[in-house]
């Protein structure tokens, strides 16, 4: 979407060991099935985790501290599979001598770029470091729709809207396999909160998951076309999601036609013969789960005619197409190369992601950017001299000489609390002759003491967030909302900068002169912080998800379950909401947010003129308009085209967001746009059809900065369509 060049070219990053074609993927399968005994096939199926664990201790050949391997079969010469974690760069299992990796910024600022050029480098820089590490399956990308803003790995995800969280992971999973390794797509369906999520039942809809968060999944499936899918620990409707026909069989194998492999979460397998029938391909890391569910108990079954052998045969020949289509069987991952991993190159490109996620959601009297007569500034908090935040988890990227911040958060798993060495304070003083000073913020009377005596106060509002919890206030932790406001009070020209895992709670913005939402920024996140703040680069990110006023405003003010359970079953009903996720929500009900998804100011003016709206065939609508930058700097515009039925029968909400674009215009620059926008993002889904459905009748399209800031509307008649529900491959 973005039109201006890259600075780099995705070319630096794809390995030329994956582009060779891999023919045909599915006969050469069938042939090797065909040549396969029954305990090849067996090895196939079943994943060990890669480092010792529960009394279990890894396979000798895997990879150490890594998520998971699986035998390989040497006389067909199907190489094993090395799995490593995951959708923000090469993770390591809790490990004394962790590798260092380059890391991303988060799902989320990725997603808030609305960039799908940056998010496909960003996936090719992070498989190309998984390869380089011995590496040939990435449990990434990740696409779980951000139903829970307290959510402990939303960090993980792409936000709230299925349109942008499908096309960006979709893009960062093509990104991942153009290096010849599998990527995964996840979670497999609905787990969209960490409290209880091996216990919750989910319940929804038919219709309003297809519209939701299985319609997020299924565009990032079109766009990227993952090797593999992997089923989530929740239940679903009654049913574990990794023995949910429904889910497997039904909805990703039988009605989008995917012909990959499905594998499970480590720890979600709960049965032998429910599960593979099922739809379940793969066990994977087996010591998290009860029992080998996939080893001798499916042989078993197999053996007395529970799983029928053409089952068995169906699991391999998933796995080996995937393989094929890849790469990995031409291209074997070579023997583990790290030295090969130019860092510096990488960690531009993790920068200019962190660049353009970063949103400037407030800037009183244009405090921002900072001028050069500013003599003294003030950094308080978030070990803003010494690196920047990250989350938490099995995803978790160690940075190359380790974390400059030790000790904190749990010593067990999620953690410890990982900060990467890129100083926001030495980025600043590095790009200004200011005095830049110092502070921790634990002592708020001295910290607003330094504020007063400073020309600019920036505040660094850390909230740490992480798999396997979810936070249980969307406040900033710990008290900084009383920093925030003494040294706002000390100093009207204060700043603050939101390293978070999320939307966060603001009772304090009003006092604020200017906000920024730098998600986490990855291994170069000080280094974009700085050149945000600096205005060397424009601010360019939009939210991707809605930040609320409070609680109160969402579907469930308080998250169901019980932290302290581990054992506890219960259900939670989506269908309070159903596809209405987000913003969708909000206008649904009324509600009027702190900050609207799509929002973003930038450091520069835009003004949009000529907008039209008409049909383009086979049931699409072409939205045109012209944008210009009417400002003296250049900037980066990101118009976002909202649709509206009339009549609106089985819509979710009163508007979808369809389409949007994002280019970078010099001062004074005037250009021509057309947005697309899918006959699909026009429909709703159809149980009783099993498929899309148009409605005849006038369909409004809004040009808009943001879901709650409209420019310009165009009405356009559109006729009758049925949409079949099998993956559209033209989607990318």
């Amino acid at each position: 979407m973005v039109r201006a060049a890259a600075a780099l070219s995705a070319a630096l990053f794809v390995a030329s060991a994956g582009a060779q074609p891999p023919g045909d993927p599915d006969g050469r399968a069938a042939a090797l099935v065909a040549q396969m005994t029954q305990d090849e096939k067996l090895r196939l199926v079943f994943g060990y985790f890669s480092t010792d664990f529960n009394g279990v201790a890894r396979p000798k050949e895997g990879i150490n501290y890594t998520a998971g391997f699986i035998h390989g079969i040497e006389r067909l010469m199907i190489p094993p599979q090395h799995q490593t974690d995951a959708g923000i760069g090469v993770a390591t299992q809790p490990s004394p001598a962790p590798r260092g990796r380059t890391a991303l910024p988060s799902g989320l600022a990725t997603a808030a770029t609305w960039n799908r050029k940056l998010a496909f480098e960003a996936g090719a820089m992070i498989g190309k470091e998984a390869r380089l590490s011995g590496h040939n399956v990435m449990l990434g990308g990740s696409v779980n729709l951000m139903r829970e803003p307290r959510n402990g790995r939303n960090f993980e995800y792409g936000g709230e809207d299925p349109l942008l969280a499908g096309l960006i992971t979709g893009e960062q999973i093509r990104g991942i396999q153009s290096n010849g390794i599998v990527s995964t797509i996840k979670h497999f369906a609905f787990n969209d909160q960490e409290t209880n999520r091996t216990t919750v039942d989910v319940q929804i809809e038919d219709a309003a998951g297809r519209m939701s968060d299985l319609l997020a999944l299924q565009i990032a499936t079109e766009v990227g076309d993952p090797g593999s899918v992997m089923c989530s620990y929740n239940l679903v409707n009654g049913v574990y999601a990794c023995e949910s026909d429904y889910l497997l069989n039904r909805v990703l194998k039988r009605d989008w036609g995917y012909k990959g492999y499905v594998m499970s979460d480590w720890g979600a397998v709960h049965s032998t013969i429910p599960a593979a029938l099922a739809g379940l391909d793969q066990q994977s890391g087996w010591p998290f789960d009860a029992s080998p569910y996939f080893g001798p108990a499916l042989r078993e079954a197999v053996e007395n005619g529970h799983v029928p052998a053409k089952r068995l045969d169906d699991m391999v020949q998933r796995i080996l197409r995937a393989m094929i289509a890849n790469g990995l069987l031409d291209n074997p991952v070579p023997v583990v190369e790290p030295h090969k991993i130019d860092f510096a190159a990488h960690a531009l490109v993790s920068r200019r992601g962190a660049e353009e996620g970063i949103v400037l959601l407030t800037n009183g009297n244009g405090v921002l950017p900072l001028t050069g007569g500013i003599k003294r500034i003030a950094v308080i908090g978030g070990h803003a001299d010494v690196g920047v935040l990250s989350g938490g988890g099995a995803g978790q990227v160690h940075p190359v000489g380790g974390s400059p911040v030790k000790g904190e958060g749990p010593q067990g798993f999620p953690g410890p609390i990982i900060y990467f060495p890129s100083s926001p304070l030495k980025a600043l003083a590095a790009r200004t002759k200011a005095e830049v000073v110092y502070h921790d913020g634990k002592d708020v009377a001295a910290a607003a003491k330094l504020a007063a005596s400073s020309d600019i106060a920036i505040v660094f509002g850390t909230q740490w967030t992480a798999e396997s919890f979810d936070v249980p206030s969307l406040a900033l932790p710990d008290g900084q909302a009383r920093l925030i406001d003494a040294v706002a009070a000390a100093n009207g020209r204060t700043v603050v900068v939101l390293e978070t895992g999320g939307p966060v709670t603001m009772p304090w913005v009003g006092k604020a002169a200017a906000v920024l939402a730098a998600w986490y920024p990855g291994s170069a996140g000080g280094e974009a912080i700085a050149r945000v703040l600096t205005g060397e680069v424009d601010a360019a990110g939009r939210l991707p998800a809605t930040f609320p006023v409070s609680e109160d405003q969402l579907p469930r003010p308080k998250i169901d379950g019980d932290p302290a359970s581990k054992t506890g079953r219960f259900k939670t009903d989506y269908n309070i909401e159903g596809a209405a996720v987000g913003y969708k929500w909000f206008e649904k009900t009324g509600k009027k947010p702190l900050f609207a998804f799509g929002h973003g100011l930038s450091y520069t003016t835009f003004a949009f003129d000529g907008m039209t709206a008409r049909a383009a065939g086979k049931g699409d609508v072409a939205v045109t308009f012209g944008v210009k930058n009417t400002g003296t700097r250049a900037g980066y515009a990101v118009p976002q085209v909202y649709a509206a039925a009339k009549p609106a029968a089985g819509w979710e909400a009163p508007r979808r967001l369809a389409g949007w674009d994002k280019l970078l215009l010099q001062p004074g620059e005037r250009r021509d746009v057309t947005v697309t926008v899918p006959a699909r993002m026009l429909a709703v889904y159809s149980t009783r059809a099993g498929a899309w459905k148009v409605a005849p009748g006038d369909y409004t399209f809004t040009l808009a900065t943001a879901s709650d800031a409209p420019v310009a509307t165009s009405t356009v008649k559109v006729g009758a369509a049925t949409i079949p529900v099998a993956l559209q491959r033209a989607a990318r």
